[in-house]
């Protein structure tokens, strides 16, 4: 696993692993999620433990189409905001008369300049994006690890938790030994004869 440059050492050493295996890999991280919650729930040391989303990919879902109404909308109420939270810095340092019109002016000059600049950015795209979404990264699939050392204890638990699975995973590995054995053969049939 490559480290990212951003990350402090210790931070680096927490994401690690000292020689990691692969418990199981599983397709949603609510699966993978439980089979670590099942570990811990029958006291296997978790801190040894890592589960990693591999296959990455962004979701983006679209929500609806973008108007100038709406980014005007949403400019003015950020805008509010802001001058609501300098209006009250104003007035703990400043107190006096005039409390509530300087309030008042904060927030409306907030509005203001928040309305006409989120105006301004939306102009300046050209219609490039018309539209609001929210996005995800997400993995498609989750991998869950553990110290070498703890790898026979964690699958004879794992077995546990879903005996179907487990025997399916044995058959598994046991069609890609044949596999391998039958490549072998193959390969060893097939040399040049004299």
């Amino acid at each position: 696993m490559s480290t990212q440059p951003h990350m402090t050492a210790p931070m680096q050493q927490h994401m690690r692993l000292e020689y990691p295996m692969s418990l199981d890999t599983f397709d949603t991280y609510a699966e993978a999620q439980r089979a670590v919650d099942y570990l811990a729930d029958k006291e296997f040391p978790v801190q040894d433990v890592m589960i990693v989303g591999t296959d990455l990919k962004q979701i983006e879902r679209v929500r609806g189409r973008l108007t100038s109404g709406k980014v005007v909308l949403g400019g003015l109420l950020s805008g509010i905001w802001i001058g609501v939270f300098v209006g009250l810095v104003f007035t703990m340092f400043e107190g006096g008369d005039g409390l509530v019109t300087r309030m008042l002016s904060t927030v409306v000059i907030g509005a203001l300049f928040g309305a006409v600049w989120a105006y301004l950015g939306y102009r300046s795209t050209g219609g490039q994006r018309d539209f609001t979404s929210v996005s995800q990264v997400v993995a498609s699939r989750y991998e869950v690890f553990t110290e070498h050392k703890h790898v026979q204890a964690a699958r004879e638990l794992l077995n546990e938790l879903d005996p179907m699975r487990a025997a399916q995973e044995r058959v598994r590995r046991a069609q890609e030994k044949s596999r391998a054995e039958y490549q072998r053969q193959e390969q060893g049939d097939t040399g040049p004869t004299v």
